[in-house]
């Protein structure tokens, strides 16, 4: 099967510092594949070059196509769509409306839009009990659940998550993560960029390991649960059994 998403000898440079240096992967369509690493490693950069937020040299081509020949709304039109670290939110404006901006680049009726909007709240009732809440007021568990809303709302093909579980509890991670698989399950791809490495492995299908600009490693997530090097550097030692 042909890949989703493939990225070949990617490099990205802020100024004379280069961030990314021959970075490869390949996502296929119904796959959640995660990126690990540490602090600075270039996970958030991955994601911003794939999104057409950073000039970046190498191939980057997703479902056939050039990404180098779109810009980042042509890649939402396709798509695309990228959850950002940050969350990005707009914090005066209410959880509703937030959702509402998502479904933008979509030119969708009035029905249609409303559907949607359905969707999303079936999917996380606990937005719908703050519709008319505004986003600053809500917790960080929700803040999370509604920038994944936000993206849905643009009914994405493959989805960009930069470190879903930043700031969370470790109920609330299990529960962004249970949310996150069952949208494998409907078949939205992923490309998940985390810190917390027991539970992107764990999550994912297939994992990258990024250290200092460079992959080092790549497997299945099982395998790479696994491997020595990442247990001893990432798991705080041997895997769960």
């Amino acid at each position: 099967m042909s890949a989703l998403l493939e990225i070949e000898d990617l490099h990205v440079a802020y100024g004379r510092v280069e961030a990314l240096r021959g970075v490869s992967l390949s996502l296929r369509a119904g796959q959640i594949v995660s990126v690990i690493g540490a602090n600075g490693a270039g996970k958030t950069t991955l994601l911003a070059a794939a999104m057409g937020l950073l000039p970046a040299r190498g191939t980057l081509r997703y479902a056939g196509a050039d990404l180098r020949k779109l810009d980042t709304e042509a890649r939402v039109e396709r798509g695309m769509c990228l959850v950002p670290e940050t969350r990005e939110l707009f914090g005066e404006l209410t959880v509703a409306d937030n959702l509402l901006l998502g479904a933008y680049t979509a030119h969708l009726g009035r029905n249609a839009l409303a559907r949607r909007l359905r969707s999303v709240f079936e999917r996380f009732p606990a937005l719908a009990e703050r519709s008319r809440q505004r986003a600053a007021t809500l917790s960080g568990g929700e803040r999370q659940m509604l920038a994944l809303g936000r993206a849905l709302m643009s009914a994405p093909r493959l989805l960009l998550l930069d470190e879903p579980s930043l700031g969370l509890a470790p109920l609330i991670v299990r529960d962004i993560l249970t949310i996150v698989r069952g949208l494998r399950d409907e078949g939205v791809s992923i490309l998940l960029i985390e810190q917390n490495a027991r539970a992107a492995l764990q999550c994912s299908d297939h994992g990258y390991v990024l250290e200092t600009g460079e992959m080092v490693l790549s497997g299945e997530s099982a395998a790479l649960a696994c491997d020595p090097r990442v247990q001893a550097t990432y798991l705080g030692g041997a895997a769960d059994e």
